[in-house]
């Protein structure tokens, strides 16, 4: 039997991916020694907050041998889903009455949209090569993903700890296929960050304590998304208008001025999502919100966070009388957790109209 030409099935994969939708592959073997080491690092260090998952699976989060047994090489593969401007993410932020929803979750979930490519991609390598062995990840299992996507040339770890690529920023998702054949593995990107340090300074709630170092506890992402109990109290005015993620570090990264605005139709914004009113999203019943985030990656946080966000953006809003309005139906809400923060934004409301 003669050996398969893994140089040339690299080659077909890329075109592949390429007939999918993705911007770049590029392999990487199942090596992450060094990650290994500073993931365990910031685990003691409690940086992961209440996601348990990071915790539970450890080491093996940098040792894909042990997800997958027989795993090899990673095929890491990259989708840039930025859908509007840089301008238009900019102007929501800067208006404290619309509420502002990190990019990557406007259009439809990613999860699903990337999953269901990156499978078909795997199906066309073991059409090629019968004995491929694989498994797909897309943000979605213990998978040190920014690791092994540097490994495989697609970027460096920024000071953020998102991942960037020289020739298109850092609005992309990334996903992997796990598989047991030797495919001749990439370069691994080199660090471009330099001296600057924009994505530091902007930090609303100073997330990023050092280069390179992201404390989860203080991140608004974490905040918005991954904590399911009460928001620190500490961390609420600087949350400002932000209900759903955060992409300050993103919009102040220089080399995001090469990033693409996406041409992936899943991406499009829906439901106006990109620029919606507070007041209007606050007046959302349970059916409204669970209907208008069908297939979104918003909907895994559900309603009582979602009123919770939008409670705290209500309290760092100018005040108004449909604000305070909106505010004040929410007060008797069947959610404790609703209740306390409502009542935290009304006493914003109240304490600004002590001031005059």
């Amino acid at each position: 039997m003669t050996e398969p030409d893994y140089n040339n099935l690299v080659l077909r994969i890329r075109e592949w991916a390429r007939d999918l939708g993705f911007q770049q592959v590029g392999i990487a073997d199942a090596h992450l020694g060094e990650d290994e080491e500073r993931l365990l690092q910031w685990l003691h260090q409690g940086r992961h907050g209440e996601m348990q998952y990071m915790h539970r699976y450890g080491s093996s989060r940098a040792r894909p041998s042990d997800i997958v047994p027989g795993t090899l090489r990673v095929v890491s593969a990259r989708m840039d889903y930025l859908p509007h401007d840089m301008a238009e993410a900019e102007r929501v932020l800067s208006d404290s009455q619309l509420g502002y929803i990190s990019r990557y979750a406007l259009g439809r979930d990613y999860h699903k949209v990337m999953r269901a490519r990156l499978a078909k991609l795997a199906a066309q390598i073991q059409s090629e090569i019968d004995s491929t062995q694989f498994r797909v990840f897309v943000d979605s299992g213990p998978v040190m993903e920014k690791a092994l996507a540097r490994n495989a040339g697609l970027g460096w770890i920024g000071k953020h700890t998102n991942l960037i690529n020289r020739r298109a920023g850092s609005w992309f998702f990334l996903g992997e296929i796990l598989t047991n054949l030797p495919l001749p593995v990439d370069k691994s990107e080199t660090q471009h960050c330099g001296t600057c340090a924009a994505c530091i300074d902007v930090c609303p709630t100073r997330a990023i304590v050092a280069p390179f170092e992201l404390d989860a506890t203080r991140c608004i992402s974490y905040l918005t998304i991954e904590l399911r109990g009460s928001i620190p109290e500490v961390f609420r005015k600087a949350m400002g208008n932000r209900i759903y993620g955060c992409d300050d570090c993103q919009l102040v990264c220089p080399w995001n001025k090469f990033a693409r605005v996406s041409a992936e139709p899943d991406f499009v914004a829906r439901h106006g999502l990109e620029a919606q009113s507070l007041v209007a999203l606050f007046a959302w019943s349970e059916q409204d919100f669970l209907k208008k985030t069908e297939g979104s990656a918003i909907r895994r946080i559900g309603y009582e966070s979602w009123l919770r966000n939008i409670a705290v953006a209500l309290g760092n809003a100018p005040s108004s009388e449909s604000v305070v309005a909106a505010l004040t139906s929410r007060r008797e809400d069947p959610s404790a957790l609703v209740r306390e923060h409502v009542r935290w934004a009304l006493d914003q409301h109240s304490a600004c109209e002590s001031c005059h």
